[in-house]
């Protein structure tokens, strides 16, 4: 199978319960939920995503051959050192193309494997760590996991304390509410502040990589 992958670095997760950690980031070209075009936007199931995942011309990015040599280019970005190497597959969205060869090939290089998907197609069961960020509008059918991060409120139909009340439902190890990062993100942190003051099983999670300036 080859391999799109938009971009790949060295950087600190930003996010969610393993915010600060040392992580090799791989992102995987196209979506199933938004073409990632502008001019598609208004018509899509996900509108408010501010990633760039089209093509594969981002730094580290480009059609890998095989699985074998993604996971030695990862190994490349970790640099030297085996403990704690620590890999987070996004996208996009990355189950369109996570297969058993490439769980294999990172897990061969000592990576423990962190997925951020839209929960829409089910996680590969090889993969150690996964975060399911639900979409309005769409179908989630990966109802378990490590961590479901929504992020709120979310401008499209749908997401509202129905919805939150069922995904405590779901099963999860950590449920967090991410602030959505748009022209009314103070009116929108103190709305996740509100949820989460009203429904304590939930948690704030903030984007910090965003603060600090990384990537």
């Amino acid at each position: 199978m080859t391999y799109a992958v938009k971009e790949m670095f060295l950087t600190l997760q930003g996010e969610g319960v393993h915010a600060g950690r040392r992580a090799v980031f791989l992102r995987f070209a196209g979506c199933n939920l938004w073409s990632g075009r502008e001019q598609d936007r208004e018509s899509a199931i996900c509108r408010f995503c501010d990633t760039d995942f089209v093509g594969t011309d981002g730094d580290g990015g480009g059609k890998f051959v095989d699985a074998e040599s993604l996971a030695g280019s990862a190994l490349g970005f970790w640099g030297e050192g085996e403990q704690g190497r620590y890999i987070v597959i996004t996208g996009g969205e990355p189950m369109l193309q996570i297969d058993d060869a490439l769980v294999d090939a990172l897990h061969a290089r000592g990576f423990t494997i962190a997925v951020e998907t839209n929960g829409t197609l089910p996680a590969h069961p090889g993969i150690d760590w996964v975060c399911v960020s639900p979409k309005a509008g769409s179908e989630v059918v990966q109802r378990t996991g490590n961590e479901l991060k929504l992020v709120w409120p979310q401008p499209s139909p749908g997401h509202g304390i129905a919805d939150v009340e069922q995904m405590e439902g779901w099963a999860f190890d950590h449920l967090l509410i991410q602030p959505l990062d748009d022209p009314r993100a103070a009116d929108n942190a103190q709305a996740a502040v509100d949820l989460v003051m009203a429904r304590p099983r939930w948690r704030l999670s903030l984007q910090s990589h965003k603060y600090l300036g990384l990537r």
